[in-house]
């Protein structure tokens, strides 16, 4: 299976599909529905991604802020697949 497979098998079976970009971003363009939290306010925003258990796999535009998010969700105890760019999708 490859990793884009992968992670569209993971939202297809209830993953949220999050994206991290700016708000201006995701209105120009997003992935089918995914959920907008720009990192910037994800740490107190945590609580909308409940419940823990549920997966999340989390882009952004180039994959740098989604490496951030994948760490602050980590560290809140979120299981993530970091998918990097839009792109990769």
């Amino acid at each position: 299976m490859t990793d884009t497979t992968h992670h569209r098998t993971l939202v297809a079976n209830g993953a949220l599909l999050l994206d991290v970009r700016t708000q201006a971003e995701f209105r120009e363009a997003h992935l089918p529905h995914a959920l907008n939290v720009p990192v910037q306010e994800l740490p107190g925003r945590l609580g909308e991604l409940a419940p823990s258990t549920r997966p999340i796999v989390v882009y952004c535009r180039s994959g740098g802020r989604s490496a951030q998010a994948t760490a602050v969700l980590r560290q809140a105890g979120f299981q993530v697949k970091d998918i990097g760019p839009m792109t990769a999708w």
